[in-house]
């Protein structure tokens, strides 16, 4: 079987979802996709979930891991947006129902569960995989080798020999690349949860046919919709639970602590505050808080588990302002009812240290490949946060809405280091841990 005709897989795993793609000897992707509750899903959210049933330790991953979360979210052990560590290393391990875990050992365990409810769609692999890796990995001062050593060792537990990387907006790039009529420099921006990727590449067909690129330039910022997302329970929720306001200690009065709602900023947190000592202390906040009722809000929502239903609003919001000048925020649960109408203009005005920083990184790109706007022929959008119009507007701006390409935002990067891995010289397009 020639490398032309033998199976290719792709695989993005991103912060927020997973996502993968194969060709089966022809020139094209199809996407793996996984049936739930009637679902027929193809984005499989990077979660994993560890409990105890009668002794015996019990892994699940995507969507069945938050179900096994909210059954039972003080016995579960529950873990997302792990990716976030790959290239962290102060991130060691972590000890779960009492075994250690390092990073690849948790990617390993994803990646199975991930396998196993494909079914006979993941049955027979092909040696070789071609997995997305970002420009920038997110944290402070990430180490890169030390990522990519450590996908090594989870994708050859799934038995592959041959492990290529490629960036994640040069696999858009490929996606996107197969409609170009002429050669063309491309801008790829490509917006996951946490990361934020630039890529400015030369595709050129040769005589025969064959796509060929040329690497001109990456930049990368650490921030993306999980960013987005805080800013919106910072502004909207976090207030009506008490933050910002005081609580009194004998004559004085005092404000109440920061890093209670820092927790927000990921929802499976909450259960590990509500389980931590901080629980104590805001429990007794409620006797002496200026604002009593929001902090036995606050209470409630962490004794009820409603983060993820937070979660769930907040996206709500985010997708109707992607459409819409103004739009309500609903969050109900409980006896705790949030709701807020949001102009888009504001919400704008809360990401705006986020707009800026990603603005800076295409900047970056254009400089370090001595490019002006001018220069760059198309320019593809991919990831959920390409839908926020002040992102959206970065480029227009920049650049005009004759150069903006859409489509496949969520399924672009699986596919097309999907279809790279069918291209005859992989180290144009590739790399090797190491």
């Amino acid at each position: 079987m020639t490398a032309a005709t033998a199976p290719t897989i792709g695989v993005d795993f991103g912060t927020t979802n997973t996502v993968v793609s194969m060709t089966h000897g022809d020139d094209k992707s199809r996407l793996i996709r996984f049936a739930i509750d009637n679902r027929d899903l193809f984005a499989f959210r990077s979660a994993l979930s560890f409990h105890s049933v009668q002794g015996e330790r019990v892994v699940e991953a995507g969507p069945w891991a938050i179900e096994a979360y909210l059954e039972e979210p003080l016995e579960t052990r529950f873990i997302q947006s792990f990716k976030t560590f790959a290239a962290s290393a102060a991130f060691t391990e972590t000890r779960i129902l009492d075994k250690r875990y390092q990073f690849e050992d948790l990617l390993a365990a994803f990646l199975l569960r991930l396998r196993e409810h494909a079914g006979a769609q993941m049955d027979d692999l092909p040696p070789r995989i071609i997995v997305g890796r970002p420009v920038t990995f997110a944290g402070g001062s990430p180490n890169e080798s030390l990522a990519l050593t450590r996908y090594e060792a989870a994708f050859q537990r799934l038995g592959f020999t041959d492990i290529r990387y490629a960036y994640e907006p040069v696999g858009a790039a490929f996606f996107f690349a197969r409609q170009l009529k002429q050669d063309a420099t491309v801008l790829v921006a490509d917006f996951g949860g946490g990361t934020s990727d630039f890529s400015l590449v030369r595709f050129e067909r040769a005589t025969d046919g064959t796509l060929r690129s040329t690497p001109r330039s990456r930049s990368g910022v650490g921030l993306a919709g999980d960013a987005f997302d805080y800013r919106i329970i910072d502004q909207l929720v976090s207030p009506e639970l008490g933050k910002g306001s005081d609580y009194r200690s004998f004559s004085n009065r005092l404000p109440i602590p920061q890093r209670y709602y820092a927790a927000f900023a990921r929802w499976d947190q909450l259960a590990l505050l509500r389980a931590s000592k901080d629980m104590r202390d805001i429990r007794a906040l409620e006797r002496t808080a200026v604002e009593p009722d929001k902090i036995a809000a606050l209470i409630e929502v962490l004794d009820g588990n409603y983060g993820y239903a937070l979660y769930r609003s907040v996206s709500a919001l985010k997708e109707a302002l992607s459409s819409q000048e103004a739009a309500t925020f609903h969050f109900e649960a409980g006896s705790v009812r949030i709701e807020k109408t949001v102009a888009r203009s504001d919400f704008e005005g809360w990401i705006a240290p986020e707009l800026a920083a990603i603005e800076a990184a295409v900047a970056e790109a254009l400089e370090r490949a001595g490019l002006s706007e001018a220069g760059v022929d198309r320019v593809f959008l991919t990831g959920g946060s390409s839908f926020v119009p002040a992102v959206r507007q970065i480029f227009l701006r920049r650049f005009g809405a004759a150069k903006i390409e859409t489509g496949g935002e969520f399924e672009s990067i699986a596919s097309g280091l999907a279809l790279i891995g069918r291209e005859r010289d992989l180290d144009l397009w590739t790399m090797r841990a190491g």
